[in-house]
This record gives structure tokens, sequence and C-alpha cells, in this order.
């Protein structure tokens, strides 16, 4: 009689799913605190080296690389540890709020590769309304955004944001054609189709001087003239299949991982249950 009530009463919380949570969770909890490590770290280098940082609109964060650096490890810290010491120690609580902030993620992630894919125009209209002006206009005020831009430009073979392309650079202060410096009526030097001098090795800083003066067929020859925003956009209309794989990988493994989650959580439930029975 004894022997049955035990065997009745027992309940089975697999170590292998409790181990895989715990050690992919303390994974992602190392690189978020890699990610706040490297953010804090360029933030104040970039701080010491400026004195002047504003943070007075959302823009002001979204395109500072650092605090991005910043807020998303601290996310993907806060959510790992509560999954990591969820699964350790067996707690129902952390568990949940680990599995309801994957599937937020999830979600959001759905929501923009459905608009993505599905209305690609609609989503360049948006991004170009609501980023291209600010970006412009910062591109001398934040080193490490300046950095990015000029990335970008040199490795998509684009100038500007917009489908106005090397024009955008009319929004900014030292490149529109009413600024009293050199740069006037220009584009930065990472719009150039041949800023770098294959003999010397030397950069032509000089080389988009004047460029929005010219016609697009003129300045074809000197500058890239199509917008970022639309270069990755055709890049992305041309690699479709192989994004849709990547990204359908990603969503699989996240709704694997919610999946063990919700698993362990209901283990752990069901022996509470058993025990107070």
């Amino acid at each position: 009689m004894n022997r049955r009530r035990v065997a009745n009463n027992f309940t089975y919380i697999s170590p292998c799913v409790k181990y895989m949570i715990f050690m992919l969770n303390f994974l992602f909890w190392l690189f978020g605190g890699l990610l706040i490590g490297i953010g804090t770290y360029a933030f104040v280098d970039k701080w010491r080296g400026t004195g002047l940082i504003t943070v007075n609109t959302i823009y002001d964060v979204l395109l500072d690389i650092s605090l991005v650096l910043i807020i998303f490890g601290g996310v993907v810290f806060i959510v790992s540890f509560a999954g990591c010491v969820g699964a350790l120690r067996e707690n129902t609580c952390l568990l949940k709020f680990y599995s309801l902030c994957l599937l937020i993620f999830f979600l959001l992630e759905m929501a923009i590769a459905i608009i993505g894919f599905v209305f690609p125009h609609t989503m360049q209209s948006i991004v170009e309304e609501s980023f291209t002006d600010k970006i412009i206009h910062k591109y001398r005020e934040n080193d490490d955004l300046r950095n990015f831009i000029d990335f970008a430009q040199k490795e998509f073979h684009c100038c500007g944001l917009s489908s106005e392309g090397y024009m955008d650079w009319s929004m900014n202060e030292y490149f529109n054609c009413s600024s009293p410096s050199r740069e006037q009526c220009g584009v930065p030097y990472s719009c150039c189709i041949n800023a770098t001098n294959i003999a010397g090795g030397l950069i032509n800083i000089m080389c988009g001087y004047g460029a929005q003066k010219l016609s697009v067929a003129e300045a074809s020859k000197r500058v890239w003239t199509s917008g970022c925003i639309e270069v990755v956009r055709a890049y992305a209309e041309r690699n479709l299949y192989t994004i849709a794989g990547v990204a359908l990988g990603v969503a699989l493994s996240q709704l694997f991982v919610i999946y063990l989650g919700k698993t362990l959580e209901g283990q752990i439930d069901l022996q509470k249950s058993r025990w107070t029975s």
C-alpha cells in the first residue's frame, strides 16, 4: 500500500530540460553583460572626449549606439537572468516572467517581419519619415553614428537615407548649400565612388564637395546617388528566401525555448500540487 501511494505521488522534473534552459540563458546572460560593458565604455569614453551628451528625446537615445547597446544588453541580461535562476531554483514566477518576455519579443518580431515582407514600401516610408532628418542632422554630433553611417554608405554603395538619395545631405547644417563652410552643397567622402587613392592609400575627404549642385546623371559619375534604405530594401528583396529562412530558424528557436520553459514550469507546478495534496 505504501509503495503504491509513493508511486502515485511521484513526479518527474526533467534534468535535461532544466539544465538546457539554465545553460542557454547563462550564455545569453554573459552576452548581455558584455553588451552592457561595451556600451558603458563607449558612452563614458565619448562623454570624456566631448563633455557634451544630450538626451532630450527618444531619438537621442535610439540614435546613440552606446545607449542602444546598454539598453539592449540590459534587456537580455534581465530576461536571461530570470530564465537562468528560474530554471536552476525551479521558481515558477521567474519562469513565467521569462516565457512572457520571450513571447512578447516573438510577437514583435513577427509583426515587423510581416510588415517588412508584405508591405516593404510602407516599411521604407515609415523608416524614412521617422529617422532620415534626425540621422542626417546628427551626423557630425555623434562620432559613433557618423562612423556607422560612413560604414553603411561605403559597404552598400549608397548616399543618404531616403529615396532622395544624395540630396538628403542638404538637411545637414554643414553640407547644405547655405552653409558658410567649404563643405556646402557637398556630401561625406563615404558617398564617393572612388574616395581612396589606390597608389597612396589616402582618403580624399573632399571628393564629395559640390555634389548637390550636380544633376543625378552627373553626380552618379562621382558619388553614389541612391539612398541606403532603398538599397537595403532592394537587397532584401533579392535575397528574400535566404532572409526568410534565417528568420524562420530564429522564430522556431524562440518557440522551442518557450516550449522548454513552459514544460519545466508545468512539471514544477504538477509536483507542487501533488506535494500539497
